[in-house]
């Protein structure tokens, strides 16, 4: 089968258009799946960059996002049969193949059936984005109704997602963007304040908007400058979730007077400790916004698909930091 292997770490160009053995069910529990789309994360250049888990070595398929049609299945596969259409997100972290690639074999728990009115190429960019948002939102940040919540980068993968999430919780949502075409977006998905963070000054918008408390719930997507500058903008009690390291240099004397939670995400915890019951929950999680996706009240902004061919060209882009909703190659 044609895959896009990991030759060795280093730039976008280590990844190469290769042919490879086509995975085999090897368990009477897995599946195989003929791979429609793959989506493109952050996480696939962070390990093509710095190396991958457990340990492993190149040659390696990157890809932790999925979405296909079920071929084979084992004896004991009682979930799906061929032609099933599904979406998961599983592998590329270096112990099982990622799904740049025609084909991938996953254990029949780790997929789930794809949303009527969902295609492929929505289903692929979806698993991690929506499980990392949920889990920030909802399970760290116990975000509730009438709630305000500061989603930073709300035109990203996780953001955009996010904004939708927090409306859905009837949260009131505040976010932040870098230029018109991005506030547009996050108007649309409802944010109900959109500030242009290299146009106007962050803390003073959230002053106004809160009339002087702060907000209750923080979602920081972009890094260890922006999470420091989120904590005055919390109301005392309130929580700060970040998926990414706050670096070294944190100071938290101001969370404490405020009596501020931090928490964190990591929405790949669950599969690389091999945590059973959290792996359920993200099933949950899949199976809950896939209604909200058929219902019309939750979407995936892909803006652009590119061929498996050009996964080069998709880290490339990623790694700008300044892309929009999600990208994703299709596997033809």
């Amino acid at each position: 089968m044609k895959a896009v292997v990991m030759t060795q770490p280093g730039g976008p160009e280590v990844l190469q258009l290769q042919d490879v053995p086509e995975p085999q069910v090897t368990s009477p529990t897995q599946i195989k799946i003929k791979l429609h789309a793959a989506g493109v994360n952050p996480i696939d250049t962070k390990l093509r960059q710095r190396g991958l888990f457990y340990g492993a070595q190149p040659p390696a398929i990157l890809g932790c996002d999925g979405a296909g049609e079920v071929v084979e299945v084992g004896d004991q596969v009682r979930r799906f049969q061929p032609g099933d259409k599904v979406w998961f997100c599983h592998g590329g972290l270096g112990r099982e193949q990622g799904n740049y690639a025609e084909f991938t074999v996953l254990e029949e728990s780790r997929a789930e059936f794809l949303p009527a009115k969902v295609d492929t190429i929505e289903g692929a960019a979806a698993p991690l984005v929506l499980i990392t948002a949920w889990e920030a939102l909802y399970d760290r940040g116990r975000l509730q109704k009438g709630q305000v919540a500061l989603i930073h980068g709300g035109a990203g993968g996780v953001g955009h997602v996010a904004i939708q999430l927090a409306k859905l919780r009837g949260a009131q949502v505040i976010t932040t963007v870098s230029s018109p075409e991005k506030a547009a977006l996050a108007r649309e998905l409802g944010a109900d304040l959109v500030i242009d963070y290299q146009k106007e000054d962050l803390a003073q918008a959230v002053n106004e908007a809160t009339e002087g408390r702060g907000v209750d719930l923080v979602f920081d997507t972009v890094g260890p400058e922006v999470f420091r500058q989120s904590i005055p903008l919390l109301a005392e009690y309130g929580t700060l979730v970040t998926i990414l390291d706050p670096g070294e240099a944190l100071v938290t004397s101001e969370a404490r007077n405020r009596n501020l939670t931090i928490a964190f995400t990591l929405m790949l915890t669950p599969a690389l400790k091999d945590l059973p019951n959290a792996l359920s929950h993200q099933g949950e999680i899949l199976r809950r916004c896939g209604e909200w996706m058929t219902e019309d009240r939750l979407r995936l902004k892909v803006s652009r698909t590119l061929p498996l061919a050009s996964a080069v060209e998709a880290h490339r882009q990623i790694e700008t930091g300044h892309t929009t909703g999600k990208i994703v190659l299709t596997v033809r």
